[in-house]
């Protein structure tokens, strides 16, 4: 299991971008001499960052963990870091001490407002938290999405129902694309919640349990929340599509997540007439 090849997050992070950028990928001749890893290797990203190969060296062995800004932004740039990558790499070092025995499922959570919020809408919609259980959804969302309410609330996380459920995978055609980006942003923040014994067991499911996702976890692709696009085939066969929004903030909490899935033109009367029909 891939998690931590060096001592420190951030040095686990740029290694395996160092991995994947070679010499002439970054406009250098490579260094004389057989190369034992793949990709660039750290006397190159210190040319390329403008740093000693010992201060790069030890940002990698987890030797040196303050970096300033300007150092990160110089190295960012010669690992070729995309927008969510440099913002992750950013968040590695400026993290802020967390209370990870609250973090999930604070008590002064009201989860029946919640579902009487989110059951307002006719579109598919459902709020998660920290470890992305669905804590309220509405009944577009069982129709469409799953069903919520006939799962072991044990079960009820997204990422299970993405990975560890074959019925779900049938169902979302896009499946693969999905799973890559949900798994990207898993990565973007495990550092957060690596600490906490119930996201740690789920994560350590997730990787024994599912080929696909330890694949897709041993990219290292860091993704951040976007919108993304879904299609869904549903039993009597018909599509629909949506895009998915999402709000990082319910009643001033950070931890929960509401996502909302927009129709498409062709998919809105579509999901208009299965919501009709469901109330006859």
């Amino acid at each position: 299991m891939k998690l931590q090849r060096s001592s420190s997050a951030l040095g686990e992070f740029i290694r395996s971008r160092r991995e994947r950028i070679q010499p002439t990928d970054a406009g250098i001749q490579p260094l004389p001499g057989r190369r034992r890893t793949p990709g660039l290797r750290r006397e190159e990203v210190a040319y390329l960052a403008n740093v000693s190969v010992t201060y790069y060296t030890w940002l990698e062995q987890g030797k040196e963990t303050n970096p300033s800004p300007d150092v990160l932004t110089s190295i960012g740039s010669a690992l070729q870091l995309t927008d969510d990558e440099r913002q992750y790499m950013l968040g590695l070092v400026q993290r802020e001490p967390v209370d990870y025995s609250r973090l999930l499922w604070p008590p002064e959570r009201n989860t029946d407002v919640m579902q009487q919020m989110v059951q307002q809408l006719s579109y598919p919609s459902f709020i998660t938290n920290e470890a992305t259980d669905v804590i309220a959804w509405n009944r577009a969302a069982e129709l469409v999405i799953a069903d919520f309410g006939q799962m072991d609330p044990s079960e009820r996380y997204m990422m299970n129902l993405i990975f560890l459920h074959p019925e779900y995978r049938r169902k979302l055609l896009n499946w693969d694309e999905f799973a890559r980006y949900s798994a990207g942003i898993m990565r973007s923040s495990f550092e957060k919640y690596r600490d906490e014994p119930l996201y740690m067991e789920r994560f350590n499911r997730l990787y024994t349990g599912s080929p696909e996702f330890a694949t897709e976890w041993d990219r290292f692709e860091i993704r951040q929340k976007q919108v993304a696009t879904a299609t869904y085939q549903l039993d009597d066969g018909q599509h629909m599509e949506f895009e998915i929004h999402s709000a990082g903030s319910v009643d001033n909490d950070p931890g929960l997540h509401w996502c909302f899935f927009v129709p498409s033109a062709d998919t809105a009367p579509r999901l208009a007439q299965l919501l009709s029909q469901d109330r006859e």
